[in-house]
């Protein structure tokens, strides 16, 4: 193990914990789950993915989780394939690095979330347990191909193009995100594309550049509400840029469909909640997401309070009201979530009420 400014970094990242520095393959350091453990925090106190752990192994010390969050383990012909296929083309899903409980259901039913642009995010947000750092400049030129020819194997209608943010790169990765896209549309020309964006600093160039390739719903996640942007988010994210991004996109193209979502169990009231439904809606939001935010590791932000089935059926009413297009809106629902069933007006086919019993 060597030292990077006095910090133990670990060179196999195998052995790497919540919360530690390692090397990754490229050559740049990184921090395991994003946010770096508390000085004089031990090995042994939990500094791990909380997914499938038991609390001696890393469990957040929260309440224990209500029925509703109980999801399915990731088991079954389907969710090996698709592993498979991932690993075999070096592509990064967010499905896998976000810890995503719906990870069993979504691969066994052939779909997964490809996350572009490696598998290092610059931010670290505290909500987000994809690693952090600086790539400097580092992409795979070969990743458009890699993901238009798994999405071909997989026999993709419909594909969710999420990525890290890439502060480094001058676009933040926005050519190469559309490059992305369009090497799917060539290779799989009726699939619909999803691009769940980074917000690119802001820089309406670089919205443009994404929502120009040839995409049918442009996403950029709010992820709270005003007050709780910060400290939840990086600091180089914001409210205001969120909304100017997804108003940007809808001007720039208003055919395309906009969406973004919200997290809930953060702290945020009803009051609150309702004004960001009212504030993505003046931005002329088409869809939305509401899902219940899960503590991914003890180096996380803690879960406030666990909402409730009845409550996010009443939180999708009101979204419905304001003029939404859809709101799909439950406990284990995440941004990309069910993501081609959104227009089918019925809440992606959940049924928040058989959750509660």
């Amino acid at each position: 193990m060597s030292e990077l400014k006095g910090i133990p970094v670990v060179a196999e990242a195998a052995h790497v914990r919540s919360g530690e520095k390692y090397l990754t393959p490229q050559g740049f350091t990184a921090v395991r789950d994003g946010i770096k453990a508390p000085r004089g925090a031990s090995r042994a106190q939990g500094l791990t993915p909380a997914q499938g752990l038991t609390p001696a192994q890393g469990r957040p010390p929260a309440q224990r989780l209500p029925p509703w969050l109980r999801a399915r383990a990731p088991i079954g012909a389907g969710f090996h394939n698709v592993r498979a296929l991932v690993r075999e083309h070096h592509l990064a899903t967010v499905c896998e690095e976000a810890h995503c409980p719906n990870i069993g259901e979504c691969w066994n039913a052939g779909t997964a979330t490809l996350m572009l642009m490696g598998a290092v995010c610059t931010r670290a947000c505290r909500f987000c347990c994809v690693d952090t750092g600086n790539p400097h400049g580092w992409l795979d030129a070969e990743e458009p191909e890699n993901a238009a020819r798994t999405v071909e194997l997989l026999k993709l209608r419909y594909v969710v193009l999420t990525s890290v943010d890439r502060d480094d790169l001058a676009d933040g990765g926005a050519a190469h995100y559309a490059a992305c896209v369009r090497a799917i549309k060539r290779r799989n020309p009726q699939t619909a594309v999803e691009a769940l964006t980074p917000d690119f600093r802001g820089v309406p160039a670089d919205v443009a550049t994404v929502v120009d390739s040839g995409i049918e719903v442009f996403a950029q996640n709010i992820e709270t509400v005003r007050r709780l942007t910060h400290p939840v988010r990086d600091a180089r994210a914001g409210y205001e840029q969120t909304l100017g991004v997804l108003a940007h996109a809808k001007r720039r193209r208003p055919a395309v469909l906009t969406k973004s979502s919200l997290m809930l169990g953060l702290g945020e009231t009803d009051e609150e909640i309702e004004a960001t439904l009212a504030d993505l809606r003046a931005a002329r939001v088409d869809l939305v997401t509401l899902g219940q935010y899960l503590r991914p590791t003890l180096n996380h932000l803690p879960v406030q309070r666990f909402v409730t089935p009845g409550e996010f059926d009443r939180y999708r009413e009101r979204a419905l009201a304001l003029g939404f297009l859809e709101c799909v809106s439950g406990p284990l629902v995440r941004s990309s979530y069910r993501a081609e069933q959104a227009l089918n007006r019925n809440n992606a086919g959940l049924e928040n009420s058989r959750l509660a019993r």
